[in-house]
């Protein structure tokens, strides 16, 4: 076994489990983590396939970049959103 196939079985593992979490949990803030945890499974596979070759493959480690940006900016709208659905009406409102 190389270690191409090492970290996509890795990554592979880390979505399917991030996939029973997402399907078996019902707070908001383990949904989070557990979509959190499916993205972070899918960059590992990218970054794998992208050292398969010899020169690593730009385009996939930035794709992996860009996508960690967007992830943590998801991941904090998802967080207020869950955090704004839990707090209940002021009076005044």
């Amino acid at each position: 076994m190389n270690s191409t196939v090492f970290w996509l079985s890795i990554g592979v593992a880390l979505w399917l489990l991030g996939l029973h979490g997402l399907l078996t949990l019902r707070q908001p803030l383990r949904r989070i983590i557990a979509i959190n945890l499916m993205g972070s499974g899918v960059f590992l596979v990218m970054i794998a396939l992208a050292a398969r070759s010899t020169p690593t493959d730009p385009l996939l480690v930035a794709l992996v970049v860009t996508g960690l940006v967007v992830a943590v900016s998801a991941t904090a709208l998802a967080l207020r959103l869950s955090s704004a659905l839990e707090q209940p009406p002021e009076d005044g409102e």
